[in-house]
């Protein structure tokens, strides 16, 4: 069997460009490392509650085609994410809000919250904020900061935070109400039923194959198609000739509690250095705590969460996109360039951390521009 395309990854990125090709009258193999297929969004049962094996994944967008295409594979339910910050047994809302204010300072109006930030960011006269610390501190005071943001972000990155740059939390949601909405997306929720399930009706009538590494089989696999779509490391690809780009990983220590009820909460983040974990997420509350037929589940699951630097082995999660790594990407991207047969693509061909929605806008434009004959 020859085919129009060999697909390297069956996450999201790939499964949606197999789908469309398909759908187009191209023949198309998919090839994955793992044993599954849906990369990291898989989603796997433990007592009946569909467990995020690789993280929390929250659906959120505010791109109406977007949500239109994918809502065809899954019913999405209304999961809202509205995180809980723990810092030493004092709980905060998070995106900081007037509840977070309140707690914090004991402030009732928005005025009063507006006031208080303003004093500590004159306090901390800072005008040009050259590192994520005065960043932060400039954006919302020296006591949010020091409880709910320097620990959480020192543990996560595994840096200082005044090693690291300014632009990893320039968008830090700071609100004058009392909205505990994370997101803020006009579409958001979580598919019915898993992940899993939305990417095997993705890939519905496509020819996969689990357990098969695409770098360790190349070169029979590559005899197989006209093209590929390469969606593993970029460096990888390359066999790291000219370095290897580097990661924040994550690893999950996940358990079945026989209790109805852990923390309350789907995430709740540790913004304490000392603790070691970043959040531990309680997976049946982004199903409500209920199945399918709407039966509570009467045992919880939960998974602690600890980042750590990547080494090869380990899976790369977050790239760190600071001037070294940008320019060595820029390298292998002049490598991609030049390749007549594959199409790199994702957040491990392209080297960026993508939310779900703009994979999806990412595979549907390369899906135009590919698959438009």
């Amino acid at each position: 069997m020859h085919y129009d395309y060999l697909v390297v990854g069956s996450g999201l990125y790939g499964s949606i460009f197999a789908h469309e090709a398909k759908t187009r009258g191209k023949s198309v193999l998919v090839v994955d490392k793992r044993p599954h297929v849906a990369g990291n969004i898989y989603t796997e049962k433990m007592e009946g509650i569909p467990v995020h094996k690789y993280g929390a994944h929250i659906f959120h967008t505010n791109n109406e085609r977007v949500w239109n295409y994918i809502t065809q594979f899954a019913q999405f339910n209304r999961f809202t994410n509205s995180p809980v910050a723990n810092y030493k047994g004092e709980l905060y809302s998070l995106p900081f809000n007037m509840y977070t204010f309140n707690k914090m300072w004991g402030v009732t109006t928005p005025q009063e919250a507006a006031a208080k930030i303003e004093e500590q960011k004159r306090e901390a006269a800072i005008t040009e904020p050259a590192n994520l610390e005065e960043q932060a501190v400039s954006l919302v005071g020296r006591d949010i900061f020091e409880k709910l943001v320097k620990g959480y972000t020192e543990k996560q990155w595994g840096r200082d935070c005044k090693e690291l740059p300014a632009f990893i939390i320039k968008r830090l949601p700071v609100r004058l109400t009392f909205d505990n909405n994370y997101f803020n997306a006009l579409y958001q929720g979580i598919p019915i039923g898993g992940y899993t399930r939305l990417v095997e009706n993705l890939l519905e009538g496509i020819e996969v194959r689990l357990c098969t590494d695409y770098l360790e089989h190349r070169e029979e696999l590559d005899a197989l198609a006209d093209k590929v779509v390469y969606t593993g490391p970029i460096d990888g690809f390359y066999d790291y000739r000219l370095g290897a780009l580097e990661y924040r990983s994550v690893y999950f220590e996940t358990e079945v509690l026989d209790l109805p009820n852990f923390q309350g909460n789907a995430a709740v983040n540790y913004t304490d250095r000392e603790t070691p974990w970043t959040r531990i997420i309680e997976h049946k509350w982004f199903v409500f705590g209920k199945d399918e037929e709407g039966r509570e589940f009467p045992k919880t699951v939960i998974s602690r969460e600890y980042s750590l630097e990547w080494k090869p082995g380990d899976e790369p999660y977050y790239p760190v996109n600071d001037e070294r790594n940008s320019l060595l990407y820029r390298e292998y991207r002049k490598l991609a360039d030049e390749e007549k047969k594959v199409i790199f693509g994702g957040r491990l061909g392209e080297y960026r951390y993508y939310d779900m929605d703009a994979v999806i806008a990412a595979a549907l434009e390369l899906c135009d521009r590919e698959l438009q004959a």
